[in-house]
């Protein structure tokens, strides 16, 4: 591989246009995460016998 300024050039110019679009793909997956935290894990592998819908109606 040589050390010619323009391979450097060409290199660092291809680096930059990665990290153009890594910039804008960051935002995307934080936001993402936070919606899949917020959202909690309330799947259950059984479901429940009582609806925790039901208020006071069914006992």
């Amino acid at each position: 591989m040589s050390d010619s300024p323009d391979k450097r050039n060409e290199w660092r110019a291809i680096f930059y246009v990665q990290a153009r679009i890594a910039i804008l793909f960051v935002p995307v997956v934080a936001s993402l995460l936070i919606v899949a935290a917020l959202a909690g894990n309330e799947r259950k592998s059984v479901p429940s016998v009582l609806d925790p819908t039901v208020t006071g109606s069914v006992r």
